[in-house]
């Protein structure tokens, strides 16, 4: 701002207005000078911060405190990411093991059927068949079941491969019963299976919930096995089926109780019942009214049934 000497240089204004901005400059300053101490002290502030303002440089960014924060998060997403490739593989090989299971449990079928097949003429060739594709079973499907689970925790995916464990313990029982006309136990059972296990792992064995399990199912292919030697004359056998099969099910009614899959097992143990009575209801009929239809059957004559009435289809 101008003062007066200054502003008199200037010949064109009036002297008045010269004097009249002098008088209001000393005003404010008067009035800056009684003004509290409070607000001088904030303008002084003000004034001072806009001068650091514009003075002030850019802030540096330091790399280390940023890097020291980011290890937790680094560290959670490594964690993450090899928990999700866990579960990836654990999965792939759940699909590997089904898969396996299916062959084990379909392969297993054909050598029930092979031994269904059995009759006075043919039992010798018949069960010798059904052995070689029994091993064919464990040589070729289990062992490749057993590849798979070598390392890991078997009750983790027992319910993966379960199914067709026990489709290969009813079909080796059955055979076995064929063979020598005793019970195939589970000790036998995980003998066979040592060989296919690498000797620094541990072995795949079966467990007993399973070995139960596919004897229960045993009992249903006995039955089946038992008609069909009454049909086919041979009454002393289908009598030692009805033995066997009732000494099963008065077992494993001590058993079932206190198993820990319960629902599994009283669905089989009702299946189980029937097959028994039925056996038995076939052999009281023989002893019954065997004079009746005895001399008919293994008869060649396809116009008689099992109970001797004609068959005129």
């Amino acid at each position: 701002m101008y003062n007066v000497q200054e502003l008199k240089l200037f010949h064109f204004i009036p002297s008045w207005y010269c004097q009249m901005l002098h008088n209001w400059a000393s005003l404010q300053r008067h009035i800056h000078l009684m003004a509290p101490k409070s607000h001088r002290i904030r303008q002084l502030a003000a004034a001072e911060a806009t001068m650091q303002g514009t003075s002030k440089k850019p802030r540096s960014i330091s790399t280390e405190a940023p890097a020291a924060a980011d290890t937790p998060s680094s560290s959670m997403k490594h964690s993450f990411s090899k928990y999700a490739e866990y579960l990836n593989q654990l999965n792939d090989k759940r699909e590997r093991v089904v898969k396996a299971s299916r062959d084990i449990t379909m392969n297993s079928k054909k050598v029930i059927f092979q031994v269904h097949r059995i009759s006075k003429n043919n039992k010798d060739e018949v069960l010798e068949k059904a052995e070689k594709d029994l091993s064919a079973v464990k040589d070729h499907y289990i062992a490749r079941l057993v590849n798979e689970l070598q390392g890991t925790d078997f009750w983790k995916l027992r319910r993966a491969y379960s199914p067709g464990i026990q489709e290969y313990v009813e079909a080796a029982t059955l055979c076995k019963f064929c063979t020598t006309g005793t019970l195939l136990n589970l000790d036998e059972i995980n003998a066979m299976l040592l060989p296919l296990s690498d000797p620094s792992r541990e072995p795949l064995q079966i467990n007993i919930l399973d070995y139960i399990l596919g004897l229960a199912d045993l009992t249903g292919e006995l039955m089946r096995l038992a008609i069909g030697r009454i049909s086919d004359g041979e009454l002393e056998y289908a009598e030692k089926i009805c033995r066997f099969v009732r000494e099963i099910y008065r077992e494993l009614t001590l058993v079932a109780p206190k198993m820990d899959d319960s629902s599994d097992m009283k669905t089989k143990m009702d299946v189980m019942l029937q097959s028994v009575m039925k056996i038995e209801n076939a052999c009281f009929s023989v002893h019954v009214r065997g004079s009746e239809y005895i001399p008919l059957i293994g008869s060649d004559d396809a116009s008689y049934t099992l109970l001797g009435v004609p068959n005129f289809e």
